[in-house]
């Protein structure tokens, strides 16, 4: 299991197979390549931001020490420019401040990583800059002409061992929910909600009501996001675990009037 989640494609991360893609924002382009398995592909995926995107990138390369070569391609956004951001990084490094040296993007500032992990990655990899390409057969080209030379120039017994024998990469805590009993949820001292989709006129009505059952007020609206947020600025709801609730049932009250389902409320 590679360390950074994330939308990707794994084909195979066995010795062999030392390239990988990025296609920046074109999440179409990558499940194309990933179909057709070329022989040499590591892993496939999209890039689409300047910072936790490319730090993804960063710890599962590093995770792979065939990996040799990735190759840029699909059409850069404008704003994140990740595309641009990763070919800079591989040409520039990083500064003090773990900004990407002549990026384009707006924040390519990689606050989770360290730099002796830009470094090993840098040094692990070469960068093949295609951006703007969408052909698949010059991607598939590239591919094969990339796998080649790894395996007539190239072997992974070099520097890339080296880094990741010593390298200690950064990592984070995956904490595991644990099943929760509604019956113990703290009540909200600004009272309780009740829900009512009214399909008809696509509208929801939201009446507010105090723990001795006074109707305080009745919120009116056309969708889920914006009473949510009229009932957080006015401060009639308190606890995190009530304002989550409400969420997600201001949601289901909303889908229930687009898909034409009957809502009950969820009394939890």
């Amino acid at each position: 299991m590679l360390p950074a989640v994330g939308e990707y494609h794994v084909l195979s991360l066995d010795q062999g197979y030392p390239v990988v893609i990025s296609t920046l924002g074109n999440i179409e382009l990558a499940y194309k390549i990933s179909e057709l398995k070329p022989k040499g592909l590591s892993i496939v995926g999209k890039t689409e931001t300047e910072n936790i995107g490319i730090e993804k990138i960063i710890k599962n390369v590093l995770a792979v020490p065939s990996i040799k070569y990735l190759i840029v391609c699909g059409k850069d956004s404008e704003g994140h420019y990740s595309g641009n951001t990763l070919v800079s990084l591989f040409n520039n490094g990083i500064d003090n401040n773990m900004r990407v040296i002549a990026s384009k993007g707006k924040k390519p500032i990689l606050s989770n990583t360290t730099k002796e992990e830009v470094n090993a990655f840098r040094n692990q990899i070469e960068i093949i800059d295609m951006i703007e390409c969408e052909d698949l057969n010059k991607i598939l080209e590239k591919i094969q002409q990339l796998c080649e030379q790894a395996r007539s120039s190239y072997s992974c017994e070099g520097k890339c061992s080296l880094y990741n024998k010593k390298l200690k990469t950064s990592s984070i805590e995956i904490i595991k929910v644990e099943e929760k009993d509604p019956n113990k949820v703290k009540l909200d001292k600004a009272g309780y909600f009740v829900i009512v989709p009214k399909e008809n006129n696509n509208t929801i009505l939201v009446e507010h009501y105090s723990y001795n059952n006074k109707l305080l007020r009745i919120i009116k609206g056309e969708d889920a996001r914006n009473i949510y947020w009229s009932i957080i600025e006015n401060g009639w709801i308190t606890e995190l675990s009530h304002a989550a609730y409400l969420g997600k049932e201001l949601t289901r009250a909303e889908m229930s009037i687009k898909l034409g389902f009957k809502y009950v409320q969820d009394k939890a």
